[in-house]
């Protein structure tokens, strides 16, 4: 089973929803099921509503999974396998104090090394912490030996005792922290690959060897993916608007266009426009890059003009507010300016919405209205732009400007010729 394993504190960022995708085809490659494990342990750092919002997020990506579960109401498993650590003296009770530990840590800090615990508490028994009677968080202790493991991506990765350290696996109120919870969570059920953010890479030795201490001998594959980097090459964060999967939605970036740009992201595909379903036939995770890969908001830009054009006229309508199928059609006309649903209905928003005309065309508009209505049913342009200009006796600049302005209530878009077959059909509704 793989997993996607996101928690409510935020909104989704890319880098999540790429990692949502990826366990996602993976799984169904491998025709294995995939879980959706929502990380809500931490109460504290938790966004009412957020948790819903990702399982909404995901339809609209058609992404879907076997089951969805909450990291929390698997508290009891973790306590008592905290527990079972604490009775094999595996882990210890440890008392230390906040100022303790910041104390230890600012001196790291002046010596200019990486702070690791100092051991004080190892050596307390359980006994002799069940007596005192205080609270305290339970630590695993470090590891005695190396602990390695493969990365498809990364190949083969070691970590020293003393990089792992002793870490508390439970706070003081008995929940779990991140690694202990996460750890337990994949042993329960039985994950196979886990693919994840290389962020994450420092969590794994540590998620490793508190399954070990448990006896867990099944191995499991990872996979740690480069950080997406913003154009000045630093890892994306809040304040990159793009970062956040719901603002590239509510900016008209369809999801078939953002995963395909995803799946694109530092990688050799067959072609560069493609489903979701065509990329399960030939994507192979091994062929990614080991580098991270920038943003590019044009490319992605491009992408999804390429998927509205795909489109079915009337679907890419009703996107857009309207029933007709034509509008579908004028819309992708208007591709050539825009490129998001969000630009698009600007644009088409704008045709049937009152006209401002330009003080300078006023008195060629109103010669040219009494002669649009009365010629409107002109299949072709060339005729019907002879015709009308020779009626009214505009010419030129004084003719073309005002009758694109009363068509499409704009300075500037398309030429006329190739957006009149549509708009003629519309007249009455437009020039009012």
């Amino acid at each position: 089973m793989l997993r996607f394993a996101p928690s409510p504190t935020g909104d989704m960022h890319i880098g999540n929803l790429r990692v949502a995708i990826f366990n996602y085809i993976v799984a169904k490659q491998r025709n294995e099921k995939f879980l959706l494990r929502i990380e809500d342990t931490d109460k504290e750092r938790n966004i009412e509503g957020k948790d819903k919002e990702i399982i909404e997020l995901l339809k609209k990506f058609h992404i879907e999974y076997d089951n969805v579960v909450y990291q929390s109401q698997n508290l009891s498993f973790h306590q008592n396998f905290a527990k079972k650590l604490l009775e094999e003296e595996k882990a210890f009770a440890c008392f230390c104090t906040k100022e303790e530990l910041e104390k230890e840590k600012e001196k790291a800090k002046k010596e200019k090394r990486a702070y690791r615990y100092s051991g004080k508490c190892e050596n307390i028994t359980l006994d002799e912490a069940l007596k005192r009677d205080e609270p305290f968080v339970v630590r695993i202790k470090k590891p005695k030996e190396i602990v390695e493991f493969e990365d498809i991506l990364k190949e083969k990765m070691k970590f020293e005792p003393n990089d792992i350290d002793s870490f508390v696996i439970l706070r003081a109120n008995e929940t779990p922290t991140y690694n202990f919870a996460c750890a337990i969570d994949d042993m329960l059920y039985d994950i196979s690959l886990i693919i994840r953010g290389e962020d994450h890479l420092s969590n794994t030795p540590k998620q490793i060897h508190i399954q070990k201490s448990l006896g867990y001998t099944k191995k499991i594959e990872y996979c740690h993916l480069p950080i997406i980097l913003n154009q000045d090459g630093k890892k994306m964060s809040k304040r990159d608007r793009a970062s956040s999967v719901k603002w590239l939605l509510e900016e008209g970036f369809l999801p078939e266009a953002i995963i395909n740009y995803l799946i694109l992201l530092g990688n050799k595909t067959p072609k560069e426009i493609f489903t979701l379903k065509e990329a399960i036939e030939w994507f192979d995770i091994k062929k990614l890059s080991k580098n991270s890969p920038k943003f590019d908001i044009d490319k992605l830009r491009f992408i999804n003009r390429a998927h509205i054009n795909l489109m079915d006229d009337k679907n890419l309508a009703t996107l857009l507010g309207f029933n007709e199928e034509d509008i579908g059609k004028l819309a992708k006309i208007y591709l050539e300016e825009a490129s998001t649903l969000k630009e698009l209905k600007e644009k088409i928003d704008k045709i049937f919405a009152k006209r401002e005309i330009l003080e300078e065309f006023k008195k060629e508009s109103e010669i040219l209205k009494s002669f649009i209505l009365k010629y409107r049913d002109i299949e072709d342009f060339n005729e019907f732009k002879k015709i009308v200009s020779n009626k009214s006796g505009l010419k030129g600049k004084r003719f073309f400007k005002p009758l694109r302005l009363l068509l499409t209530g704009s300075e500037h878009g398309p030429e006329i010729s190739k957006i009149y077959p549509i708009l003629r059909k519309y007249i009455k509704r437009i020039i009012k």
